[in-house]
């Protein structure tokens, strides 16, 4: 399966082509359509705080999301130690609301969820917006919805076929435990204090349990041989936030973005970000960084928009620390250094930067045995928000006529 019709498509496209390693045949007939025998995925499993104690269990999230790019989201949001669907933070009223998106490079077209409960993989739900949306108008030339939030969401979601998950089980004793624990924070520090001293405890206690090792949040972009590309994010949100709350994850622009090679834009390219959802939101940072994308050199482009859209953004200038990461891809034609008319290739960049004290990524592309993973954090001696860390790799993906 070729192209990006759904983000579903595309994870089967890279799952089918993970079988083909190498090309078997490379036969002359130029009007035969390419072969998909690569694809590459980068995915993150949140930028915050990674604790060294963790790290494997973090890195395996990575791994088997890659290895399993078919279903990438479902192994990712089921995973405890991660926050999106299952075992994501639980708000003020102790319970589990998420937010998720998606977005197809090709057709661009866009689908989220927002301040969704009883769902095990609100980014399913998102996907079917998307799909939905793509077959055209509704029943008396009604426009289909692209984002949903809250109940109506649920119900929609439930209304398509996508079964519903109780609440009790949606909760991990981890997040049970982190929510107890910081609730007890909260009341402690309100009974501390009263009037002006108590309201300034109760902000600093938010922005405590709110810092960067509460931001955890899944994602994902992906590319195939076509340079069709999309992107994808997921999250629980901030533990103890209040109910109705909905973050970058399903904000179109802040969450993620993917947009295919235009006559305007020589490089398609795909964004997937985590970290403070407000932050992300009040700088779309997702689109900001896809747009920087189309410079000369990633690395540098990536770079200045992180500092100058993100942490020194005048939308933010309130702000002491600026909490977020993205991970990006952006991919073009490569000239061959035996041209063929029987192989095409793909050049594909990819980067991860972030301002919190950690981001744990993995990528892997279809002719790779198994996935690579690694937590990439600040220098020693940085302050998380007002630096940023950048790393990143280049791979070529080759496609052979049938």
């Amino acid at each position: 399966m070729i192209g990006l019709s759904s983000y579903a498509g595309v994870m089967e496209s890279l799952m089918n082509s993970a079988e083909e390693q190498q090309p078997s045949s490379l036969l002359a007939n130029k009007n035969q359509k390419p072969k998909c025998v690569g694809g590459f995925v980068l995915v993150h499993a949140g930028a915050g705080y990674h604790s060294e104690s963790k790290a494997k269990e973090y890195k395996h999230v990575c791994k088997r999301a890659c290895q399993r790019t078919q279903h990438v989201f479902n192994c990712s949001q089921d995973s405890p130690f991660t926050n999106a669907g299952m075992g994501s933070n639980l708000n003020l009223s102790g319970e589990i609301e998420c937010d998720a998106s998606i977005m197809d490079g090709k057709s661009l077209h866009y689908g989220a969820v927002g301040a969704i409960s009883g769902m095990k993989n609100p980014v399913l739900v998102a996907n079917r917006l998307l799909s939905e949306a793509q077959k055209g108008k509704l029943s008396a030339g009604r426009i289909p919805p692209c984002f949903l939030v809250g109940r109506g969401a649920h119900d929609w979601a439930v209304g398509h076929g996508i079964p519903p998950c109780p609440s009790e089980k949606m909760a991990t004793k981890f997040s049970l435990s982190a929510y107890k624990r910081n609730k007890r924070k909260m009341e402690l520090a309100e009974k501390m204090d009263t009037g002006h001293n108590q309201a300034k405890k109760r902000r600093q206690s938010s922005e405590n349990e709110n810092g960067s090792g509460c931001l955890d949040t899944v994602g994902a972009v992906v590319v195939d041989l076509q340079g069709n590309v999309a992107a994808a994010v997921s999250s629980g949100g901030l533990a103890m936030k209040h109910p109705g709350r909905v973050g970058q994850a399903a904000h179109y622009g802040c969450g993620c973005w993917a947009e295919n090679a235009c006559n305007m834009n020589p490089y398609s390219t795909a964004v997937s970000t985590s970290g403070c959802g407000e932050h992300l939101i009040r700088t779309m940072l997702a689109r900001e960084c896809s747009a920087a994308m189309q410079s000369e050199d990633a690395h540098q482009a990536l770079l200045d928009a992180m500092q100058n859209k993100f942490i020194s953004s005048p939308f933010l200038a309130s702000e002491d620390r600026v909490l977020g990461g993205v991970i990006v891809l952006r991919c073009c034609r490569c000239v061959e250094p035996q041209p063929s008319q029987n192989i095409q290739g793909i050049l594909v960049e990819f980067l991860w930067s972030h301002t919190t004290e950690s981001m744990c990524v993995g990528y892997m592309s279809a002719q790779d045995s198994k996935a690579k993973t690694h937590i990439s954090r600040l220098p020693p001696g940085t302050v998380p928000g007002q630096c940023l860390a950048i790393e990143g790799g280049v791979c070529r993906l080759t496609s052979a006529v049938e």
